[in-house]
């Protein structure tokens, strides 16, 4: 318990003994699923599933925080599966190295899947899956200045009006951010802990540089 001492002291050892028993997934391993698996992998959540098939790029690392430079041509999700088990010796990660759509024929069961992908088609798949097992799962989005975050339990993704247009550029610090706002609702939710679901945050920097919050209820049937 020295390791999660801190955490210890916001719940006790009891739920901190239980957060070994649970398992996630992570869709996507760019900027925001670097951050959520450093953030939920050091928390010690026991079981991770790094998803993800891409490989290491120059242009990814000043946002993605698990690389660094040499690690280009690297498949993301073995980088970042390492750089956890090295960082925690009481977390185990799991490591495919392929689309969502080859992960969901494995069926593994897990407790929260949470997205990471910048992938609108795999954001649908996500959303498909995590209904028809009854499983939630965490949003999230980044672009320029802003970020978007939901946990998924009782809407889906599908009631968003989703606008398409040619991507913008990132900042590197609101990656973070956002990935910190996912992480922390998974923690909570793991940790049996109170969380508001079916809520989107939309979250921005005005041309003035105030940060703004606004929230939106989902529909639920």
């Amino acid at each position: 318990m020295e390791y999660f001492h801190r955490q210890v002291q916001l719940w006790g050892e009891g739920t901190q003994k239980s957060l070994q028993e649970k398992s996630i997934a992570i869709i996507g391993c760019g900027g925001l699923g670097s951050s959520l698996a450093i953030s939920l992998g050091s928390c010690g959540i026991g079981h991770v599933h790094l998803v993800d098939f891409d490989e290491v790029s120059t242009h990814n690392i000043h946002r993605q925080i698990a690389f660094k430079t040499g690690d280009e041509g690297k498949y993301k999700a073995r980088v970042i599966g390492k750089v956890l088990e090295d960082r925690c010796p009481f977390v185990k990660t799991y490591v495919h190295i392929q689309s969502f759509e080859e992960f969901a024929t494995k069926d593994i069961k897990v407790d929260l899947l949470i997205d990471g992908t910048d992938n609108l088609f795999a954001r649908e798949q996500i959303d498909k899956y995590a209904r028809e097992h009854k499983t939630s799962w965490i949003y999230g989005a980044v672009e320029e200045f802003n970020g978007q975050v939901c946990f998924f339990d009782s809407s889906n993704f599908k009631a968003m009006k989703v606008f398409k247009k040619e991507p913008s550029g990132i900042a590197a610090p609101i990656v973070m951010h956002i990935a910190s706002l996912q992480a922390n609702l998974a923690l909570r939710y793991l940790a049996g802990l109170s969380v508001k679901k079916d809520l989107m945050y939309y979250l921005y920097i005005d041309k003035e540089g105030e940060m703004l919050t606004q929230k939106f209820k989902m529909p639920t049937p």
